[in-house]
């Protein structure tokens, strides 16, 4: 497994290395206890729908802007609102950091760190983007709608969060990780989908490891 950088506010590298060893080696019953979900500054960040490809499919990406040293991103105003991603011109260590993949971001919900059982992707549905969480395993949820573009366009949009949801800091014995959390204090009372039956969460959470 490569190991992360973790950055100035992360545990020490040895550390960090030996808490995602314990994750995954933990059993379920003790993700709650392991990580906790610490409050941030949600003016640093901007969740983007980022185009793949041809731009017929986007990703989830997340700029973090650590230093003011210079701008990592710029949002336009409009619905949607086009992202330009400006740590991709220059060298964005130390300044900016960005979450590109499961590595970096996961979904919690309460004290459920849900990051071996939920998948967060972007998907094209009547003239918007939406940012869905997935259930990857039987029982562990309902679909959750995220975030939403609030339109369609080319290149990076901005993700708007949809009422309750807002980013956490992962930590560990009380010190912040290279991960955030796409979280929420409590469960939807329905699934997104009409139809989609709305099953009961399990207690038992999962874990990953963290990336910067």
């Amino acid at each position: 497994m490569r190991l992360p950088h973790l950055g100035v506010n992360s545990l020490p590298l040895a550390a960090g290395a030996f808490a995602a060893g314990v994750a995954f080696g933990a059993t379920p019953a003790m993700a709650s206890a392991l990580f906790q979900a610490a409050d941030l500054s949600q003016e640093r960040f901007v969740l983007v729908a980022a185009p793949i490809g041809d731009g017929v499919r986007a990703q989830l990406n997340i700029y973090e802007q650590v230093k003011p040293t210079r701008p990592c991103f710029a949002v336009a105003p409009g619905s949607p609102a086009p992202v330009s991603p400006l740590l991709a011109t220059f060298d964005f260590s130390g300044i900016c950091s960005r979450f590109i993949d499961a590595n970096g971001y996961s979904v919690r919900v309460g004290g459920a760190d849900l990051a071996t059982s939920y998948r967060l992707t972007v998907l094209r549905q009547s003239g918007d983007n939406v940012l869905l969480a997935v259930p990857t395993k039987a029982g562990a949820g309902p679909e959750m709608l995220v975030a939403r573009t609030k339109g369609q366009g080319a290149g990076f949009l901005q993700l708007v969060f949809e009422p309750g949801w807002q980013l956490k800091r992962r930590a560990y014995g009380g010190r912040n990780l290279g991960h955030v959390y796409l979280y929420r204090d409590t469960w939807p009372d329905a699934a997104i989908q009409p139809g989609l039956p709305v099953v009961a969460p399990s207690p038992i959470s999962g874990l990953s490891g963290t990336k910067r």
